[in-house]
């Protein structure tokens, strides 16, 4: 994914069931367990990349809350 926008943050129980929900949306995301992102024991991240209003808020709806911005990547000059 070259732009990543917003995750969710979610339980590992929580995976597959949200992989297979996301798969039949066809939206696209990856899975991230990363420095970048501050994530309690047990849990993962679903990182998502801008989308329309209508698809972010199907995947409020999904993962019950809204999304937080995912941290901008900073380079060493």
């Amino acid at each position: 994914m070259d732009h990543k926008s917003f995750y969710f943050t979610v339980p590992w129980d929580e995976v597959h069931y949200l992989k297979e929900t996301l798969s039949t949306m066809e939206m696209p995301f990856s899975i991230e367990q990363t420095d970048a992102i501050v994530l309690e024991e047990g849990q993962v991240a679903f990182v998502f990349p801008t989308v329309s209003a209508r698809h972010y808020q199907h995947l409020r709806e999904l993962f019950g809350e809204d999304g937080k911005l995912y941290p901008e990547e900073t380079s060493s000059r």
